[in-house]
């Protein structure tokens, strides 16, 4: 009921603040039998830590989980594996001035709405901090995937008006961190690159798109109506901070289409049944058809920006703020990750659910 869990079989428990001792994390439904370590967390967790490029906030945090229960002898054992990451470089003074102060474009106001409190040092429980148990949690909801043949990578498709056309499905992960946007198209990198930096010169920020591809996706994953397969991936994404669109397939591009150009026609391959073109994004009536998932997140530009801006006070009074401290100037290429980790764990979790309903014909 209070909006910290989210799945069904799968189910993922968070907390933590911004700016509080640590974030943690309790996974639920986790099989019994994988292998999992520490280590294996260090990898994505890199991939969304701040400080890792010019071009994102220079806070530094290790990110290091600890595993504290559900883990023994190096395997899952099905109890509930309990994560925990501390926060060892959180700068409470930097937000001193706005303790009495709503942030444009934050959440300042709508928690204190809400609550009547709120933890105005870093944005508290509304940070982008918090996803790092996303991350860590996407971690083992990509081991899980992986005994289903399914795997999940995301890119910097977009920042500003400078854009890739590059086909999702020749993309790796080589590709993607080969450069700090996380852009897997070599000819607009540098582009991306200065429009974050002029972003960042004139003390502004920047928004962008993130394309996500879930390749190996069996037909039959996600249930009718109110739990469609793409309902879920779509309120997983925009559970993420800053994400205020998605897309499934053609997205709005299909809203300007007539039918007959829209409708992916169905073919036989092999001994599979397959679309002609992906129009529809790999999910049809609220069901995966085993075509590739492709889904877009729009993620606009960071609100912490080093300008004065007209707000007022929690004594209902005018005032203007001014937001320092360490921010990005561009949330998409540390987005990237936790958009991989929240759209593997809602396809693990509607993995196991289909498993759970028909048995081993689930992974056909």
């Amino acid at each position: 009921m209070t909006g910290s869990s989210t799945g069904r079989i799968l189910v993922l428990t968070t907390a933590g603040e911004s700016h509080g001792p640590a974030e943690v994390a309790i996974l639920d439904g986790v099989p019994p039998g994988l292998s999992l370590s520490e280590a294996d967390f260090e990898h994505d967790l890199s991939r969304r830590r701040p400080g890792q490029s010019a071009i994102v906030t220079q806070r530094k945090e290790a990110d290091r989980v600890q595993i504290l229960s559900g883990v023994f002898e190096g395997v899952t054992t099905g109890t509930a594996l309990a994560l925990l990451v501390e926060n060892t470089d959180a700068k409470s003074k930097d937000y001193d001035a706005l303790k009495d102060k709503f942030r444009p474009g934050h959440a300042d106001w709508s928690y204190f709405a809400k609550y009547g409190v709120r933890d105005h040092r870093g944005g508290g429980r509304a940070s982008a901090r918090e996803t790092v148990m996303r991350v860590a949690a996407g971690v083992v909801a990509k081991k899980i995937l992986a005994g289903f043949g399914a795997s999940v990578l995301a890119y910097t498709q977009r920042v500003g008006d400078v854009s890739t056309a590059i086909d999702p499905l020749a993309v790796t992960e080589d590709h993607v961190e080969a450069t700090p946007v996380r852009c897997p198209d070599p000819a607009v990198v540098a582009e991306m690159i200065a429009v974050i930096e002029a972003a960042r010169a004139d003390r502004d920020s920047i928004g962008g798109v993130a394309q996500i591809v879930a390749t190996g996706v069996p037909a039959g994953w996600g249930e009718p109506v109110f739990d469609k397969l793409e309902a879920d991936l779509a309120k997983a994404l925009f559970s993420v901070p800053a994400v205020n669109g998605v897309e499934l397939g053609a997205g709005f591009a299909a809203a300007s289409r007539r039918g007959s150009a829209q409708d992916d026609r169905f073919a036989v391959e092999g001994d599979r049944v397959v679309t002609k073109t992906n129009h529809h994004g790999g999910i049809l009536g609220g069901i995966s058809t085993g075509m590739p998932i492709l889904l877009r997140a729009s993620v606009k530009p960071a609100s912490s920006i080093p300008q004065p801006l007209d707000t007022v006070t929690t004594a209902l009074e005018p005032t203007t703020v001014t937001t320092k401290g360490r921010h990005d100037p561009c949330l998409v290429p540390r987005f990237i990750p936790i958009a991989e980790a929240v759209v593997a764990w809602t396809l693990a979790d509607h993995a196991l659910r289909q498993r759970a309903r028909m048995g081993a014909s689930s992974s056909r």
